[in-house]
């Protein structure tokens, strides 16, 4: 006998649980006193929120699993790609959310905010572990408090959370398969050598261009010309990988020397047919930190209109903290810095018949 459960019908509302989720509001204002009307908008709002960062980590899990192994399949890219901007919709919304929430006024928020002490948003046990699963580990992470931002959790939520700080996160998984590329190794193809000639090519013209320039005068043609050498400077250092590791050991960059190599190379030649959903999951890993980015800056335009300069009520500064999670903790910035390296695609340098081959499809007939 098959131990297959019998197919039964379901009704949408108990296939949806909704008696759960629509009776999960109890505004504190009603329990403590007379109830405030936006009460309710800010729990369901909150609720709603929730919900979405719990599919942000279906997606994000299901992608770190992928890329745990050695051999990333080709077409697991294109699934990564897919569940990964699946992830950017859901910030896209979370950051059109707030418009509905800043349809309540600072004096109604005012009317249940003391009622809510000292719940914050601090406390959010997913988006904490989202964050810490996207690469935003405790090192690079701005306190707000005297105490580890996790301890406010219970006991077994801060063990999950320690046990996070200590696994990979999306941005080491990225990085090590960018270091497994396996055309970062050309025989046959001086791939440095060519790079830095059209570099040097590119900025020639640019500076041409400025010093015949009839809009500019001398003192603003010798400040554009210093900017331009200072760019200079930067792509040389690009193939410098001790001077690399040195930025890394001080905190100003985080991308291995392997992996930003193998990045640039797959931005450049994006074109190529087995390079384009790797050039997609970086731009998507880029717009995933622009839109986390948006989000936390839209979060602390709406603190400041609500709230002014009060602190917040889990005990941050409020808007000042929030403005400086918005410099600080991006995860892949690393991979905007790459847009500084590219040049004009005329100047690519142009790939080996081999390699073209090894990166393309090629037909025979018979």
């Amino acid at each position: 006998m098959s131990n297959q459960k019998k197919y039964t019908s379901i009704h949408y509302a108990s296939y949806l649980e909704l008696d759960k989720i629509l009776n999960a509001q109890h505004p504190r204002s009603a329990e403590l006193g007379k109830e405030a009307h936006e009460e309710t908008l800010f729990i369901i709002i909150h609720q709603v929120y929730e919900l979405w960062f719990k599919q942000m980590m279906h997606e994000l899990d299901s992608v770190m699993e992928m890329f745990r192994s050695l051999n990333v399949d080709e077409k697991n890219i294109d699934e990564a790609v897919l569940r990964l901007e699946r992830i950017n919709e859901i910030l896209r919304l979370l950051t059109q959310q707030i418009k509905v929430l800043e349809t309540m006024t600072p004096i109604d928020f005012l009317e249940f905010r003391a009622y809510l002490f000292p719940a914050s948003g601090f406390q959010s046990f997913q988006f904490r572990c989202f964050e810490v699963k996207l690469g935003l580990k405790i090192e690079k992470r701005i306190a707000y408090t005297p105490y580890k931002y996790y301890h406010e959790f219970t006991p077994q939520e801060q063990e999950t959370i320690v046990a996070l700080e200590s696994k990979e996160g999306l941005f080491d998984l990225i990085q090590s398969w960018l270091e497994r590329t396996p055309f970062i190794d050309m025989k046959d193809f001086d791939f440095k050598t060519k790079y830095l000639s059209a570099v040097e090519r590119m900025l020639q013209r640019e500076a041409d261009a400025i010093q015949s320039s009839e809009y500019l005068n001398p003192h603003e043609k010798e400040m554009r010309l210093k900017m331009n050498g200072d760019v200079g400077t930067f792509f040389v250092n690009i193939f410098n990988e001790e001077y690399h590791n040195q930025l890394i050991a001080e905190g100003r960059i985080r991308l291995s020397y392997r992996a930003t190599i193998a990045a640039l190379m797959i931005q450049l030649y994006s074109t190529e047919p087995l390079l384009q959903l790797p050039s997609r999951l970086i731009h998507t890993l880029i717009e995933m930190d622009e839109l986390l980015t948006n989000w936390r800056y839209r979060h602390a335009q709406m603190v400041m209109r609500m709230l002014g300069r009060k602190s917040g009520t889990g005990g941050s500064s409020g808007y000042d903290y929030l403005m400086e999670t918005v410099k600080k903790h991006q995860v892949f910035i690393d991979f905007h810095n790459i847009s500084t390296l590219m040049i004009p695609r005329s100047d690519i340098p142009e790939l080996p018949d081999e390699l073209k081959r090894t990166l393309g499809f090629s037909f025979t007939q018979r």
